[in-house]
């Protein structure tokens, strides 16, 4: 008989016991065995005993029948009871309320009345919810970060230590040792926030602790954000920065994320899976689920998404093996990286980190590594907090000071909306840029795995010089062409005397020099007709110099040539 049965067993006779107080002199013995049990947490009740053989039965009145509305009224009035004490820190009384009201709600029969069946809805989850609060937090010590997420290992976490022993092991290990770079960052940022140690190896699971990771569904950084829930959390990304791969800020959201799941769903397993799938997935599948559910994690695991049911055994598996690598044949750990020490300072003009490393014979990429939220790998112009290795603020204040007075590329990074139709090597054509740099900037494992609307990031603007002439390759188009030497289709019709946009491998087009040709960066709320009128071209002429039809959609970031 599980708690639920012997609960349930148990509030019949004490109903039984109140109706007949007053029936018999054997009525308040009944009450004095039965009252100190409804007291005491029930892991401790016995199981009610048989009668002996040849024992009459005993006889028990019938049942008293409460409306749905005054049991409902009665679960509530228990669980607020278990809430004063679980704040009074008196745990397993709160607990044993807790079964009491549980068991109270789960009597209730709706009948078909739909407000009543809400309301125990929405007392079972209520309940629910406050009982896995109760059980983490019994299984947490005060001041002990190392208890608070309960690692439990069953096959499915002991599949992932099997995987990070074997084919995974070098990964591991390279992310265990790329780890040091930022671990004590996010180790002193969960104990502000009073949240467990153990979640500062997510970043593991997520990115291997790569801050530039990017997954096939866009999510980006250590912390692996998408767009929208970076931006829900405060990271900013604009032409220059996304700060998403700064490896403070996009902490400091994660932790804010997590704070916020735990408080939803009551312990961190189930935040960690919603962190991972999001929490109206979880959501969903908790409102989905039957009035005996109590909505513990390992009950929702089956059904969650197939990667987060790898992704909290992951998880959970880091955190055994790095709690005690040597058990788990971890005895070849690598030396964690060291943290880089930094200083800040405030630069407010356009400056190519390449040539400031190159200025203070710092090994190349150095600052770009220190400033990976920077996606052109240059100081924007305008104020701009720029980390520095510690003890070389002045030189570089003074290296930027001696930079000439170069205006930033407006088109050193772009971003491209793929529309249908479109190759990954067809898009690098028009570009003048690589399918491998596109792939390396993007992420993409595959140059064949593109779809309609997938944003990509673009390095590479048009070459400072025109040639006087381009012999066409396969895949070359009159507009890619046009794009990738900043001029026009038209311009390049009328120079070559072409009756047609058909071209052939192998022929030689002649490119006009200083073709006067300029290229606008679409924003946000521009439109085909507002560009055309603020250039003084023709929409027309706009749309066929672009390769577009008049119905095209454009996107912010996006490069239009302006025909002379």
């Amino acid at each position: 008989m599980n708690r639920l049965e012997r609960l349930a067993t148990v509030l019949a006779l004490v109903v039984a016991a109140s109706a007949c107080a007053s029936s018999g002199p054997e009525a308040p013995a009944v009450r004095q065995t039965l009252e100190p049990a409804v007291e005491a947490p029930w892991e401790g009740l016995a199981e009610p005993s048989e009668p002996g053989p040849g024992a009459p039965a005993a006889e028990l009145p019938p049942p008293v029948v409460r409306e749905p509305a005054d049991v409902l009224a009665a679960s509530l009035e228990t669980y607020e009871t278990a809430e004063r004490l679980w704040m009074g820190g008196r745990f397993d009384e709160a607990f044993a309320a807790l079964d009491e009201a549980y068991g109270l709600m789960s009597e209730v029969d709706p009948g078909g009345d739909a407000l009543v069946a809400q309301e125990k809805e929405d007392l079972r989850r209520l309940i629910s919810r406050r009982i896995v609060e109760i059980y983490a937090s019994q299984r947490t010590v005060v001041g002990d970060f190392a208890g608070s997420v309960p690692l439990d290992v069953n096959e499915h976490v002991e599949r992932e230590i099997a995987s990070f022993q074997g084919p995974e092991r070098s990964s591991f290990l390279e992310g265990y040792r790329r780890s040091g770079l930022y671990r004590e960052m996010i180790v002193d940022r969960l104990r502000e926030a009073g949240m467990p140690e153990q979640l500062a190896w997510l970043p593991m699971v997520e990115s291997w602790f790569k801050v530039r990771a990017l997954s096939r569904a866009r999510a980006l950084g250590m912390w692996q954000f998408i767009s929208s829930t970076g931006y829900r959390y405060g990271l900013k990304r604009t032409e220059w920065a996304d700060e998403r791969m700064d490896p403070e800020k996009s902490t400091r959201a994660a932790l804010a994320y997590l704070g916020e799941l735990h408080e939803l769903f009551g312990d961190w397993l189930t935040a960690v899976a919603a962190y991972n799938c999001g929490e109206a997935r979880v959501q969903r599948l908790l409102e989905q689920q039957s009035a005996g559910y109590f909505d513990q994690f390992w009950d929702l695991y089956e059904q969650l998404p197939r990667e987060t049911r790898r992704y909290v055994p992951r998880f959970i598996a880091t955190v055994l093996i790095l709690g005690d690598p040597a058990r788990y044949g971890f005895h070849d750990l690598p030396a964690p990286l060291p943290p880089i020490e930094v200083e800040r300072i405030t630069t407010t003009r356009w400056v190519a980190l390449a040539s400031l490393d190159e200025q203070l014979a710092l090994p190349p990429g150095t600052l770009a590594e220190l400033n990976p939220e920077l996606r052109n790998k240059a100081t924007p112009d305008m104020p701009y907090e720029l980390l520095v290795p510690t003890g070389r603020t002045r030189q570089v204040l003074a290296s930027i000071a001696a930079q000439p007075a170069t205006a930033p590329r407006a088109a050193v990074t772009t971003v491209h909306h793929v529309r249908r139709g479109e190759s990954l090597s067809g898009i690098a054509r028009r570009y003048g840029t690589s399918v491998a740099t596109l792939m390396r900037l993007n992420g993409l494992r595959d140059p064949n795995r593109i779809s309609p609307g997938q944003t990509l990031t673009v390095d590479g603007s048009a070459p400072a010089t025109t040639p006087s002439s381009y012999t066409v390759k396969r895949g070359d188009s009159l507009w890619n062409i046009a794009r990738r030497f900043g001029t026009s289709v038209d311009r390049i019709r009328r120079d070559n005397g072409l009756r047609s946009d058909t071209l052939r491998p192998g022929q030689r087009l002649s490119l006009a020099q200083g073709s006067g040709s300029r290229t606008y960066i679409v924003r946000r709320g521009d439109t085909l007709g507002r560009i055309a009128s603020q250039n003084r071209v023709s929409l027309d002429r706009l749309a066929r110099a672009n390769g577009l039809s008049l119905r095209s959609t454009i996107y912010p970031g996006e490069r239009l040539v302006i025909p002379e």
